[in-house]
């Protein structure tokens, strides 16, 4: 048996499932540029204000002066809002603008496939820092590991491709693969049985506490939650039982096992 210590608290454990954007990858290098090519594609049909406190308001992304996102609310639609959920706020506010809900709908998705073809085309991924790291030091002790996350599973397993660590997983569990996405269990369940463990085995890794409130639900046996050293780290992620800023805060170490 194996144990996570962060802070002096430990937790044994058979699996570390982690959410992916955000917490395995740089989530605004990602998602920031392919909102920023949805808006720039799509905006002009749907009627869009292009001022930085409109756009704000959209997606709960905070704007530069040049439109670039400059950071996001961990709590919003882009964070932890599904990609159909951001076509279809950007249909809405197309609808509310005028257009028929078919003509805004298919504008949205023109923008979306504009933004897919583009990140797709530069392969906008990166690392977050330490997680290569931590992801062999799991594999080392042997220990089950799992991505949970908010994308569609197909654009899962190419992120996690192009990053260099699909061979790590046991298994991605993207929203479309359980009747309901985060901050439901569902994804944890899933995950847990595609595993053979037990969720109070199970250590879940996010930055939102939706992916904390996930792992409450599923009965996990540690929330590790992501903050962000900007924020009250209290108000972002309530849910979560430690919070760290980088994962070499965590290690593995092995432990007795008493059960």
């Amino acid at each position: 048996m194996r144990q996570a210590v962060v802070d002096g608290i430990a937790s044994r454990f058979d699996a570390v499932l982690f959410d992916k954007d955000g917490t395995l990858m740089d989530f605004a290098f990602t998602w920031g540029k392919w909102s920023e090519r949805m808006l720039a594609s799509c905006s002009g049909r749907l009627g869009l204000n292009n001022e930085p406190s409109v756009l704000d308001r959209l997606l709960g992304t905070r704007h530069g002066d040049v439109g670039a996102i400059i950071d996001y609310d961990r709590s919003g639609p882009l964070a932890m809002g599904t990609v159909e959920d951001i076509t279809a706020i950007l249909a809405w506010q197309g609808y509310e603008n005028g257009l028929t809900w078919g003509e805004a709908r298919e504008a949205a998705l023109d923008g979306k496939r504009a933004a897919d073809q583009s990140i797709e085309e530069e392969r906008a991924v990166r690392l977050l820092p330490h997680v290569l790291p931590f992801l062999v030091q799991c594999r080392a002790a042997g220990l089950k590991l799992a991505v949970v996350t908010a994308d569609e599973t197909s654009a899962a397993e190419k992120h996690l491709e192009w990053l260099g660590i699909r061979h790590l997983f046991d298994a991605c569990i993207g929203t479309d693969r359980a009747e309901r996405g985060k901050p439901f269990p569902d994804l944890v369940l899933l995950a847990c049985h595609e595993l053979s463990v037990r969720p109070e085995r199970v250590v879940v890794i996010g930055d939102t506490d939706g992916d904390m409130k996930m792992a409450k639900a599923a009965g996990a046996g540690l929330a590790i939650g992501i903050r962000d050293d900007n924020l009250d780290h209290l108000a972002q992620l309530p849910h979560a039982d430690v919070t760290i800023r980088f994962m070499d805060e965590l290690s593995v170490e092995d432990a007795q096992d008493e059960s």
